[in-house]
């Protein structure tokens, strides 16, 4: 009795030891995840990230990304009306003709009709006039290169106003007043000039009319010329662009396929059963952790100095990581080969090369198949990024328009054209695979 109650005991002991582990680590681990919440929140500033942000310039980016503003400009020095979409010169509408929503009356004054009863007035003298329903007309004008204005205290929070600078935001468009210009800007819906610029005999023609119709430009027929011009636009650039993807799909195509084969033969030198100097194994796998435990991203910093900017350079970045992450696949599935295959085909008399020829390549071509393929899929998006730095591919142009802070419309574009060739590429390369490996039923 004795020992079944010192037993019974022993085990009651264990029990509320094994409980109180249990409730300490129940919730010890909840304050750890906590307390390094916290430190994050201390460490990367959020309360002054939350501050600091402004859903205004956010909600002006997301609409930039799917719309287009035209520009109605005074120059308040030189004087003289220009008219452009997105105030670029490539979309500037040709001397002599504005849009139908801006018209002249017989004083002079120039009348930009925003709807819905915003009407801004481009008065002599530099001075401006803009009717806003439900507050009044606000009147200002240049006088010594101060921004005057009949606004008086308090001042709505659309309205940023200082002696040297005017804005007025409101649903209609925007109006903007400073010593140099009187600027307007109405947005609209889409992307315009994405066809044809305005210089174009083809923008304003629909498909039809340009496929069907009579020839638009008596100097060329309507689908060559259209296409002409569709390549050659000056302001969407789609031939740049369809250059820029080409380079993107060569980097990734380059640095893939010129890793898979550079990492083959050392593999044989990693992989214990090939390679029986132990010295020999230990360097290559060193190797192999060196090159892919530097990002892609730093081996392409490195490459842009030594042989400076280029897609070749990003390929050579992304040969560097890929043959040391293939070089470890590599030898790991050569590690697992059968070698009763192996032994089948030097039974015929085979030499070691083609033992390894006739009874290892087979036996790992899947697995090299797969994780190339994976590899080119997944190193297309790296090349997007691998080209800002490198100066090729459409990541630098991503980024160029990403730095102008006025073309979202643009970087809008390029993300669904990467979004695309992404998809595509996972499409080409799940095909392939299919083909050459097989799949399960």
């Amino acid at each position: 009795m004795t020992d079944a109650t010192a037993t019974l005991g022993s085990h009651k002991t264990s029990a509320d030891a094994l409980f109180r582990r249990k409730r300490l680590i129940g919730f010890a681990v909840p304050a750890v995840v906590l307390a390094y919440l916290a430190y994050i929140a201390v460490a990367f500033d959020v309360a002054g990230l939350l501050q600091r942000a402004s859903t205004d310039n956010a909600v002006i980016l997301a609409s930039d990304s799917w719309s287009y503003k035209t520009h109605v400009t005074l120059d308040n020095r030189r004087g003289g009306i220009t008219y452009a979409i997105e105030g670029e010169r490539k979309g500037a509408y040709p001397d002599g003709e504005r849009p139908a929503w801006v018209t002249e009356n017989a004083a002079g004054d120039v009348l930009i009709d925003l709807e819905d009863g915003h009407l801004v007035r481009f008065l002599p003298d530099s001075a401006v006039t803009y009717d806003v329903p439900g507050f009044g007309t606000i009147e200002a004008q240049l006088v010594d290169g101060s921004v005057v204005t009949n606004l008086s205290e308090p001042i709505p929070d659309w309205i940023n106003l200082s002696d040297q600078r005017m804005t007025v935001t409101t649903d209609a468009g925007r109006l903007t007043m400073t010593r140099s210009r009187t600027e307007v800007f109405r947005y609209f819906p889409g992307w315009e000039l994405f066809w044809f610029t305005l210089d174009s005999p083809y923008h304003g023609h629909g498909l039809a009319r340009i496929a069907f119709g009579d020839r638009i430009d008596p100097d060329r027929p309507n689908l060559s010329g259209a296409m002409s011009d569709f390549w050659n636009n000056g302001m969407w650039r789609h031939k740049d662009v369809a250059w820029a993807i080409g380079e993107t799909i060569l980097m990734a195509f380059l640095g893939t396929f010129g890793a898979a084969m550079l990492a083959l033969p050392m593999a044989f030198l990693a992989a214990k059963r090939f390679s029986p100097v132990g010295a020999l194994r230990f360097g290559m796998r060193r190797i192999f952790d060196f090159v892919r435990g530097v990002d892609a991203l730093i081996w392409t910093v490195v490459l842009a100095r030594a042989f400076g900017p280029g897609p070749l350079t990003g390929a050579l970045a992304i040969l560097i990581t890929d043959s040391g992450t293939f070089g470890k696949i590599f030898s790991e599935a050569l590690e697992n080969v059968d070698e009763k295959q192996i032994e089948g085909v030097a039974s015929t008399g085979a030499r070691p090369l083609q033992r390894y020829r006739f009874g290892v390549i087979p036996q790992i071509v899947p697995v090299l198949l797969a994780q190339v393929l994976y590899f080119l899929e997944s190193n297309t998006r790296s090349a997007t990024i691998i080209g800002a730095i490198t100066g090729g591919g459409i990541g630098l142009m991503l980024t160029q328009a990403i730095q102008t802070q006025k073309d979202w419309e643009e970087v809008a574009y390029y993300i669904v054209l990467i979004v695309t060739m992404v998809m595509i590429m996972d499409t080409v390369s799940g095909w392939l695979r299919g083909k050459l490996i097989g799949r399960k039923e």
